[in-house]
């Protein structure tokens, strides 16, 4: 390979790992179980991208829903959705179960 190929690809290649941090998420899974949220209460850093993983465990379906975080997905019984939240400023973002909203709540903490 010549030095100008080179070049052009070792400059393609520091572009690629410079963008990809900012593509990457922090990953976090919650469960509905018994129409409940497990965790209920979640701990994300602030000013970062997370993907949250709803997986529903119960047989009849469920919704996401959080005014805050201006979300709102319905997640089927016995399977999964995902979220991207964020960047978020610290703060308390409560999220619930549209369809079990007595007892499927939580709590997005951002610190």
């Amino acid at each position: 390979m010549k030095l100008p190929e080179l070049s052009q690809l070792l400059a393609g290649l520091v572009s690629l790992v410079m963008l990809t941090p900012a593509l990457a998420a922090d990953e976090v899974h919650i469960s509905i179980k018994n129409h409940r949220f497990e965790p209920s209460v979640i701990t994300i850093p602030a000013d970062t991208k997370v993907k949250l993983i709803v997986k529903n465990e119960d047989a009849t379906p469920e919704e996401f829903e959080s005014y805050e975080l201006h979300r709102e997905k319905v997640v089927r019984g016995n399977s999964q959705i995902t979220i991207y939240v964020g960047p978020l400023q610290p703060g308390t973002y409560p999220f619930f179960g549209e369809f079990n909203q007595q007892t499927a709540q939580g709590r997005l903490i951002v610190k």
